[in-house]
């Protein structure tokens, strides 16, 4: 099957584009009737009724908000029946891990299950503390704080500390979170190449003097591609260029480095040259919010004047709980990060036997298979999903339209039978989704839209 060329990867482009603008545009003007305010009349909402119609006549399900009837671990049931999950954050498996229920229900008990207020007014509880000093401990930092959103942690945190004398710049992969701090910060915005170093030193040496701080920041582990930011080559600019450095280890905790510490310990390099580590508690921690470690005057302005935490209700007690038993765990469970390992390193040695692109990913537990078009990964998805095994898309505008892929994460818990099957199944189905997308395409030429 050969593959689409550029004029029919545009002309299916071109479908949707003029499927999602289509009477978006309303002029106004003294002699027009204004009519009622409606949330249909929303560009946003008109692009979700334009991709679910092209869904719809090809015949697709919607692949995402698919509703779990219980814990989704590696294997999980989807309207009672059984999928291989290739969709779940739990790395390390241990999410509903007795252990954890067990200390998570004891401090339910004794501190319910809500906060009550900003933790700055009324809703300060002892798990905030312990569980924020075993942070500070990790990362072998002076001091850490714990917000409800992962996201709102680098949104706030970026937006809060730094303002319109400075600079921040960002790998133009990172992830929307750290985007929209940078935009709300209103300091200067500059994107270097992905993983690019040298790109990177080229815009420090002709920008930072004209500003008073400048930050770098970075993912340890990329969320879309799975490759490991170069932590050696940062901290080496961050000192050249008086700069500080932000690492966020969602994707990297429990995961990277030889005892699963993170991005700084995968590069033996020390916690100490990072200022700010930032990260989620919805993945190997196994609840849901965001944290930031570093030094305790850091710690001190985000008490005060971070909106995610001065305005907003504490972390639950049961989350915090939850993730700090998960973080004891992840400390004394070394079998459950080998086994990882293992997976991570049987998926990549898989996947090139399958002959499937994996970009630059092999040393995390997040693998893209790229696939090379939205409407592609989408029918795969689907396919895949008719199989049993739940592996999402991910498309334009996420990733770059030729880049789009089907997201595997791996979990301690995959077996190796679970990953072939996933791999396997990839590859027998690729060349059917291919097909399936030509047909489209010209169908769509053939009736002229």
């Amino acid at each position: 099957m050969s593959k689409l060329s550029i004029d029919e990867k545009n002309s299916l482009l071109s479908r949707f584009a003029k499927l999602s603008s289509s009477g978006n545009k309303v002029a106004v003007n003294s002699n027009t009737t204004l009519k009622r305010a409606s949330f249909k009349d929303f560009l946003l909402y008109k692009k979700i009724v334009a991709q679910s119609s092209v869904a719809k006549q090809m015949g697709l399900e919607n692949p995402f908000m698919q509703c779990h009837d219980s814990i989704a671990k590696a294997h999980t049931k989807i309207h009672g029946l059984d999928y291989i999950n290739f969709a779940t954050y739990d790395y390390l498996g241990l999410n509903a891990d007795k252990r954890i229920n067990d200390f998570a229900y004891s401090v339910m008990q004794e501190l319910g299950t809500s906060a009550t207020a900003s933790r700055l007014v009324a809703g300060e509880k002892p798990i905030h503390e312990i569980f924020e000093n075993e942070i500070a401990k990790h990362y072998k930092t002076e001091a850490a704080i714990c917000f409800v959103s992962g996201h709102a942690t680098n949104v706030s945190v970026i937006s809060t500390l730094f303002g319109k004398n400075d600079l921040i710049v960002y790998d133009r992969l990172s992830h929307n979170s750290i985007m929209l701090g940078a935009q709300n910060s209103q300091a200067t915005t500059l994107a270097f190449a992905h993983n690019d170093m040298e790109a990177l030193a080229k815009l420090l040496e002709e920008h930072r003097n004209k500003y008073q701080n400048v930050l770098i920041v970075t993912e340890g582990v990329f969320s879309m591609d799975g490759d490991v930011a170069n932590l050696p080559r940062l901290i080496e600019l961050k000192k050249q260029y008086n700069a500080f450095l932000m690492v966020d280890e969602a994707h990297a905790l429990g995961v990277v480095g030889e005892n699963g510490l993170g991005s700084h310990e995968y590069h033996n390099v020390s916690a100490s040259d990072i200022d700010i580590f930032m990260g989620t508690l919805s993945k190997t921690l196994c609840s849901c919010g965001g944290y930031i470690a570093g030094k305790k005057e850091l710690i001190e302005i985000l008490k005060y004047y971070a909106p995610a935490f001065v305005y907003s209700v504490g972390l639950s007690p049961v989350l915090a709980a939850a993730s700090y038993k998960a973080l004891l765990l992840l400390h004394s469970e070394k079998a459950k990060i080998e086994k990882l390992k293992q997976n991570i390193a049987y998926t990549k040695k898989q996947a090139q036997a399958y002959n499937l692109n994996i970009g630059c990913a092999g040393d995390s537990a997040v693998f893209p298979i790229i696939i090379g078009s939205s409407l592609k990964a989408t029918i795969l998805s689907n396919l895949l999903f008719k199989q049993g095994i739940l592996a999402l898309p991910i498309i334009f505008p996420a990733v770059e339209e030729e880049k789009a892929r089907i997201r595997l994460f791996l979990s301690a818990e995959h077996s190796f039978e679970d990953i072939d099957t996933c791999l396997k199944t990839i590859q027998e189905l690729l060349p059917k989704a291919q097909d399936f997308e030509a047909q489209f395409i010209k169908k769509d030429d053939g009736d002229g839209k």
